[in-house]
């Protein structure tokens, strides 16, 4: 017996799958072929369909951040990268920085908790000990002298991102 009040119970539903509206054999029709009535699919001149997505570009083209990319020839592409010097095809960070030079708590605690476990890992430790054991007061002591080898990326709203030093930031 069950307790939900309902009168079920048995751990499974009730509905009758044979006998209700569904699709059975009758149903489906086996001349009726998808794949090759896309393939054959013509305009009213006789040309083969040529679709487009909403913003203009064709289904097959490739999208990059939103916009269509058209494949470029061998000539552009020696333009472009006589045009354009570094990486092609990568996000390079914002040359002018608009985020605040303080380290905040989120990256305060992630770059200790990382710095900790590199140390921990037995990472080479680039401050004197005086006898600490603890990875994490390591990790402090090293942030405090601002000798982390760490970069913290910032990203914006925008998609772009900014990459600090650890040592280029103000911690309180």
């Amino acid at each position: 017996m069950s307790d939900d009040g309902y009168g079920g119970g048995g751990g499974g539903d009730d509905y009758d799958y044979e006998g209700g509206p569904g699709y059975g054999e009758e149903t489906l029709d086996g001349t009726y072929d998808l794949l090759a009535e896309q393939e054959g699919e013509q305009n009213e001149n006789g040309e083969a369909a040529n679709y487009e997505s909403a913003n203009g570009a064709p289904q097959d083209a490739e999208m990059v951040d939103g916009v269509a990319a058209h494949e470029p020839g061998d000539a552009e592409r020696a333009e472009v990268g006589a045009a354009r010097p570094g990486l092609t095809g990568e996000r390079q960070p914002n040359k002018v920085r608009v985020t605040t030079p303080y380290l905040t708590k989120y990256e305060r605690a992630r770059v200790l908790g990382t710095r900790a476990l590199q140390i921990s890992m037995n990472a080479p430790v680039l401050v004197p000990l005086d006898g600490e054991t603890d990875a994490l007061q390591i990790a402090i002591k090293e942030l405090s002298q601002r000798k982390i080898p760490l970069t913290v990326r910032r990203y914006l709203p925008d998609g772009s991102f900014e990459d600090w030093s650890v040592s280029e930031l103000i911690t309180d």
